[in-house]
Protein backbone atom coordinates (compact mmCIF):
# COMPACT_ATOMS: atom_id res chain seq x y z
CA UNK A 1 0.00 0.00 0.00
CA UNK A 2 1.53 3.62 -1.02
CA UNK A 3 1.92 5.84 2.40
CA UNK A 4 -0.15 8.85 2.71
CA UNK A 5 1.56 12.13 0.80
CA UNK A 6 0.90 15.85 2.13
CA UNK A 7 -1.58 17.30 -0.26
CA UNK A 8 0.58 20.48 -0.71
CA UNK A 9 3.46 17.68 -2.18
CA UNK A 10 0.64 15.81 -4.25
CA UNK A 11 -0.80 18.84 -5.55
CA UNK A 12 2.85 20.78 -6.41
CA UNK A 13 3.65 17.37 -7.99
CA UNK A 14 0.58 17.98 -10.14
CA UNK A 15 1.68 20.66 -11.22
CA UNK A 16 -1.08 23.17 -8.72
CA UNK A 17 1.80 25.46 -7.89
CA UNK A 18 4.43 25.95 -5.10
CA UNK A 19 4.19 24.83 -1.31
CA UNK A 20 3.05 28.33 -0.97
CA UNK A 21 0.43 28.42 -4.07
CA UNK A 22 -0.88 25.40 -2.49
CA UNK A 23 -1.01 26.88 0.90
CA UNK A 24 -2.93 30.25 -0.04
CA UNK A 25 -5.47 27.50 -2.23
CA UNK A 26 -6.43 25.84 1.04
CA UNK A 27 -6.44 29.20 3.05
CA UNK A 28 -8.79 30.40 0.65
CA UNK A 29 -11.55 27.41 0.90
CA UNK A 30 -10.56 26.42 -2.77
CA UNK A 31 -9.51 23.12 -2.15
CA UNK A 32 -12.87 20.61 -1.26
CA UNK A 33 -12.10 17.27 -0.03
CA UNK A 34 -15.75 14.89 0.34
CA UNK A 35 -16.93 18.46 0.30
CA UNK A 36 -15.33 19.96 3.26
CA UNK A 37 -12.97 22.72 3.30
CA UNK A 38 -9.51 21.18 3.66
CA UNK A 39 -7.67 23.90 6.03
CA UNK A 40 -4.21 22.81 5.53
CA UNK A 41 -1.71 22.10 2.86
CA UNK A 42 -0.09 19.65 5.37
CA UNK A 43 -3.21 17.20 5.48
CA UNK A 44 -2.05 14.11 4.72
CA UNK A 45 -4.47 11.98 1.73
CA UNK A 46 -4.17 8.39 0.54
CA UNK A 47 -2.68 7.73 -3.02
CA UNK A 48 -6.03 5.42 -3.98
CA UNK A 49 -8.26 5.24 -6.95
CA UNK A 50 -11.11 6.91 -5.68
CA UNK A 51 -8.91 10.25 -4.60
CA UNK A 52 -9.19 12.25 -8.02
CA UNK A 53 -13.00 12.13 -7.47
CA UNK A 54 -13.15 13.00 -3.99
CA UNK A 55 -10.92 16.24 -3.98
CA UNK A 56 -11.60 19.38 -5.85
CA UNK A 57 -9.25 22.74 -6.30
CA UNK A 58 -11.46 25.22 -7.48
CA UNK A 59 -14.56 23.11 -8.30
CA UNK A 60 -12.65 20.98 -10.84
CA UNK A 61 -12.11 17.21 -10.08
CA UNK A 62 -8.22 16.88 -9.35
CA UNK A 63 -6.00 15.89 -12.53
CA UNK A 64 -5.18 12.45 -12.51
CA UNK A 65 -3.01 10.53 -10.46
CA UNK A 66 0.86 9.76 -10.84
CA UNK A 67 0.98 6.53 -12.53
CA UNK A 68 -1.39 8.05 -15.63
CA UNK A 69 -1.08 7.37 -19.23
CA UNK A 70 -2.49 9.04 -22.16
CA UNK A 71 -3.42 8.61 -25.83
CA UNK A 72 -3.35 10.67 -28.58
CA UNK A 73 -4.48 11.59 -32.04
CA UNK A 74 -0.90 13.18 -32.94
CA UNK A 75 -1.62 15.32 -35.94
CA UNK A 76 0.59 16.52 -38.51
CA UNK A 77 2.78 19.42 -38.05
CA UNK A 78 3.76 19.16 -34.55
CA UNK A 79 6.70 17.27 -32.99
CA UNK A 80 7.53 15.04 -30.18
CA UNK A 81 10.78 16.45 -29.69
CA UNK A 82 12.27 19.94 -27.67
CA UNK A 83 14.96 19.69 -29.80
CA UNK A 84 13.24 20.10 -33.27
CA UNK A 85 11.44 23.32 -34.56
CA UNK A 86 8.26 24.04 -34.19
CA UNK A 87 5.01 23.30 -31.95
CA UNK A 88 5.45 20.24 -29.51
CA UNK A 89 2.67 17.60 -29.02
CA UNK A 90 2.76 18.52 -25.17
CA UNK A 91 1.28 22.08 -26.19
CA UNK A 92 -1.77 20.24 -26.76
CA UNK A 93 -2.10 19.10 -23.38
CA UNK A 94 -3.08 21.50 -20.46
CA UNK A 95 -0.78 23.33 -19.30
CA UNK A 96 -0.35 22.47 -15.68
CA UNK A 97 0.39 19.14 -17.02
CA UNK A 98 3.61 20.39 -18.11
CA UNK A 99 4.84 20.79 -14.74
CA UNK A 100 4.30 17.31 -13.36
CA UNK A 101 6.66 15.50 -11.35
CA UNK A 102 7.09 12.78 -12.73
CA UNK A 103 6.85 14.44 -16.03
CA UNK A 104 5.18 13.36 -18.85
CA UNK A 105 7.11 11.62 -21.65
CA UNK A 106 5.90 10.03 -25.19
CA UNK A 107 6.38 6.65 -25.54
CA UNK A 108 8.01 6.91 -28.17
CA UNK A 109 8.11 9.36 -30.80
CA UNK A 110 6.15 9.97 -34.48
CA UNK A 111 7.89 12.68 -36.45
CA UNK A 112 6.80 16.04 -37.77
CA UNK A 113 5.12 14.23 -40.88
CA UNK A 114 3.37 11.80 -39.15
CA UNK A 115 0.11 11.60 -37.55
CA UNK A 116 -1.78 8.96 -35.38
CA UNK A 117 -1.41 7.13 -32.14
CA UNK A 118 1.20 8.41 -29.40
CA UNK A 119 0.87 7.25 -25.59
CA UNK A 120 2.33 9.39 -23.00
CA UNK A 121 2.92 8.32 -19.42
CA UNK A 122 4.98 9.38 -16.07
CA UNK A 123 5.37 6.06 -14.84
CA UNK A 124 9.13 5.06 -15.79
CA UNK A 125 8.74 1.94 -15.71
CA UNK A 126 6.06 1.43 -17.98
CA UNK A 127 7.42 3.84 -20.63
CA UNK A 128 10.90 1.58 -20.36
CA UNK A 129 8.30 -1.64 -21.18
CA UNK A 130 6.98 0.18 -24.14
CA UNK A 131 9.44 1.58 -25.99
CA UNK A 132 12.84 -0.74 -24.75
CA UNK A 133 13.67 -2.94 -28.28
CA UNK A 134 13.23 -6.26 -26.19
CA UNK A 135 9.52 -5.50 -25.49
CA UNK A 136 9.25 -5.77 -29.34
CA UNK A 137 6.30 -3.74 -29.38
CA UNK A 138 4.10 -3.99 -32.03
CA UNK A 139 3.39 -0.64 -34.12
CA UNK A 140 0.93 -0.56 -37.41
CA UNK A 141 1.11 1.87 -39.82
CA UNK A 142 -0.83 3.07 -42.79
CA UNK A 143 1.52 4.83 -45.46
CA UNK A 144 0.44 6.26 -48.60
CA UNK A 145 3.04 5.74 -51.55
CA UNK A 146 4.09 7.48 -54.30
CA UNK A 147 4.41 4.76 -56.76
CA UNK A 148 2.72 0.94 -56.78
CA UNK A 149 4.79 -0.93 -54.29
CA UNK A 150 6.65 -4.11 -55.74
CA UNK A 151 5.23 -7.32 -55.76
CA UNK A 152 7.49 -9.37 -53.73
CA UNK A 153 7.42 -6.13 -50.90
CA UNK A 154 5.76 -8.15 -48.22
CA UNK A 155 7.95 -11.36 -49.04
CA UNK A 156 10.82 -9.68 -48.58
CA UNK A 157 9.67 -7.72 -45.29
CA UNK A 158 8.82 -10.66 -43.41
CA UNK A 159 12.19 -12.45 -43.97
CA UNK A 160 14.06 -10.22 -41.86
CA UNK A 161 17.02 -9.79 -43.98
CA UNK A 162 15.94 -6.03 -45.65
CA UNK A 163 19.01 -3.54 -44.51
CA UNK A 164 18.46 -0.04 -44.27
CA UNK A 165 20.83 2.62 -46.02
CA UNK A 166 23.71 3.63 -43.68
CA UNK A 167 23.01 0.61 -41.64
CA UNK A 168 24.30 -3.11 -41.40
CA UNK A 169 21.85 -4.65 -39.10
CA UNK A 170 18.97 -6.05 -41.00
CA UNK A 171 15.44 -5.18 -39.73
CA UNK A 172 13.48 -7.82 -37.93
CA UNK A 173 10.62 -9.44 -39.70
CA UNK A 174 7.60 -6.85 -40.63
CA UNK A 175 3.99 -7.96 -41.52
CA UNK A 176 2.56 -6.22 -44.53
CA UNK A 177 -0.66 -6.10 -46.31
CA UNK A 178 -1.68 -3.95 -49.51
CA UNK A 179 -4.88 -2.03 -49.70
CA UNK A 180 -4.33 -1.03 -52.69
CA UNK A 181 -1.18 -0.55 -54.97
CA UNK A 182 -0.24 2.62 -53.29
CA UNK A 183 -1.64 2.01 -49.90
CA UNK A 184 0.57 -0.30 -47.26
CA UNK A 185 -0.79 -0.91 -43.82
CA UNK A 186 2.94 -2.53 -42.17
CA UNK A 187 3.65 -3.61 -38.89
CA UNK A 188 6.77 -3.56 -37.28
CA UNK A 189 8.88 -4.59 -33.93
CA UNK A 190 10.88 -2.00 -33.69
CA UNK A 191 11.33 1.45 -33.58
CA UNK A 192 14.77 2.48 -35.95
CA UNK A 193 14.91 6.12 -36.75
CA UNK A 194 12.59 7.24 -39.41
CA UNK A 195 11.75 3.42 -40.31
CA UNK A 196 8.93 2.72 -42.28
CA UNK A 197 10.10 5.70 -44.54
CA UNK A 198 13.17 3.73 -44.95
CA UNK A 199 11.60 0.93 -45.08
CA UNK A 200 9.70 1.69 -48.25
CA UNK A 201 12.81 3.96 -49.74
CA UNK A 202 15.01 0.79 -49.77
CA UNK A 203 12.34 -0.85 -51.51
CA UNK A 204 12.80 1.78 -54.33
CA UNK A 205 9.40 3.78 -53.28
CA UNK A 206 8.49 6.99 -51.60
CA UNK A 207 5.81 7.27 -48.49
CA UNK A 208 3.65 10.46 -49.08
CA UNK A 209 1.70 10.04 -45.90
CA UNK A 210 2.27 8.10 -42.71
CA UNK A 211 -0.45 7.61 -40.24
CA UNK A 212 -0.11 5.22 -37.05
CA UNK A 213 -3.41 3.63 -35.80
CA UNK A 214 -2.01 0.62 -33.49
CA UNK A 215 0.53 -0.16 -30.75
CA UNK A 216 0.14 -3.38 -29.60
CA UNK A 217 -3.58 -4.75 -29.68
CA UNK A 218 -4.88 -0.88 -29.15
CA UNK A 219 -5.74 0.73 -31.81
CA UNK A 220 -6.13 4.40 -31.74
CA UNK A 221 -9.52 4.72 -30.88
CA UNK A 222 -12.21 6.34 -32.28
CA UNK A 223 -13.89 8.99 -30.50
CA UNK A 224 -10.02 11.04 -30.64
CA UNK A 225 -10.12 13.68 -33.67
CA UNK A 226 -6.75 15.12 -34.79
CA UNK A 227 -5.09 16.50 -31.66
CA UNK A 228 -7.31 15.41 -28.94
CA UNK A 229 -6.21 12.91 -26.36
CA UNK A 230 -7.76 11.34 -23.11
CA UNK A 231 -6.23 9.06 -20.19
CA UNK A 232 -6.11 5.30 -21.00
CA UNK A 233 -7.78 2.43 -19.06
CA UNK A 234 -6.11 -0.35 -17.32
CA UNK A 235 -7.61 -2.74 -19.93
CA UNK A 236 -6.16 -0.25 -23.00
CA UNK A 237 -2.86 -0.05 -21.06
CA UNK A 238 -2.43 -3.53 -21.03
CA UNK A 239 -3.43 -3.70 -24.73
CA UNK A 240 -0.86 -1.57 -25.99
CA UNK A 241 1.58 -4.28 -24.63
CA UNK A 242 0.52 -6.91 -26.26
CA UNK A 243 1.60 -8.11 -29.63
CA UNK A 244 -1.02 -7.47 -31.94
CA UNK A 245 0.10 -10.15 -35.01
CA UNK A 246 2.62 -12.56 -35.48
CA UNK A 247 5.34 -11.33 -37.34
Amino acid sequence: MTAPIRLDRLLGNLGYGSRRDIMVLCRSGRVLLDGARVASADLKVALEPGLAARLTVDGAALDPLPGLVLAMNKPLGVTCSHGDAGPLVYDLLPERWRRRDPPLSSAGRLDKDTSGLLLFTDDGALLHRIISPRSETTKRYRATLAEPLRPDAAAVLATGTLVLRGEDRPLLPAHLVLETPTLAVVTVAEGRYHQVRRMFAALGNRVVDLHRDRIGALDLPGDLGAGQWRPLSGAEVAAALAPAVPL
